[in-house]
């Protein structure tokens, strides 16, 4: 498979962030859209994870929650990592609002998430230590299928914090991203179907070569 140069850019982000940094990841598909979009979740958590990072996910979809679960269960079916909700990641309820939910999390994110999906109040959980609003995540990726999606990370929250955002969205919103993307404002595109196939074979190759764990792949 031959690997576009925005698929790359996003790898390439990934690859340089550090063990310990936290990321945001937002879920914004539903099952219409889950072959395009879901592999490269799977495949870009298994990155992040694979790296030692922090992962936190909201969902601003309804069917987000549902696509988030099943993501998370996928990684950690594959027995790869030595992970622990709470510690490692967490995972929020659906938030009705779109773009407004988006501007609560750029300014106030304990006053919209107060607990996680499980109901366990974030003040009891390790891995909410110091999350406050989008400027304590090191990166956030966004994971769009339509409307709120890459545009709304970028306008309301990403932008304007002057933190790192990319995205894996469906073919068909790609012309949309590309402005951002050639501004700088997204950090590459996994773009569609295709880019999915590229980006779990990165992190195949990557998880191979770091921890010779071809066997459970």
């Amino acid at each position: 498979i031959k690997i576009d140069k925005n698929t790359q850019v996003v790898f390439d982000s990934i690859s340089n962030l550090e063990e310990g940094n936290k990321v945001l990841l937002s879920f914004e598909y539903g099952a219409s859209t889950k072959p395009e979009v879901h592999p490269m979740a799977v495949a870009l958590m298994k990155h992040l994870f694979a790296k030692g990072i922090k992962v936190y996910i909201v969902s601003l979809w309804p069917e987000g929650p549902i696509m988030a679960q099943q993501a998370m269960d996928e990684v950690l079916e594959a027995k790869l990592f030595n992970i622990e909700n709470g510690i490692d990641y967490v995972m929020f309820d659906y938030k009705t609002g779109g773009a407004v939910v988006i501007k609560n999390i750029a300014e106030d994110f304990r006053g919209i998430y107060k607990q996680d999906y499980n109901k366990v109040s974030i003040n009891q959980l390790p891995i909410m230590e110091g999350i406050y609003s989008v400027e304590d995540f090191d990166f956030v990726f966004d994971f769009s299928a339509g409307v709120p999606g890459n545009a709304e990370w970028v306008q309301y929250a990403c932008d304007p914090k002057n933190i790192p955002l990319s995205s894996g969205c469906t073919s068909i919103m790609v012309t949309d991203a590309i402005p951002y993307v050639e501004s700088g404002q997204l950090l590459g595109i996994i773009a569609g179907m295709p880019g999915a196939a590229e980006y779990e074979q990165m992190v195949y190759h990557m998880l191979n070569e770091e921890k010779n764990i071809n066997k459970y792949i």
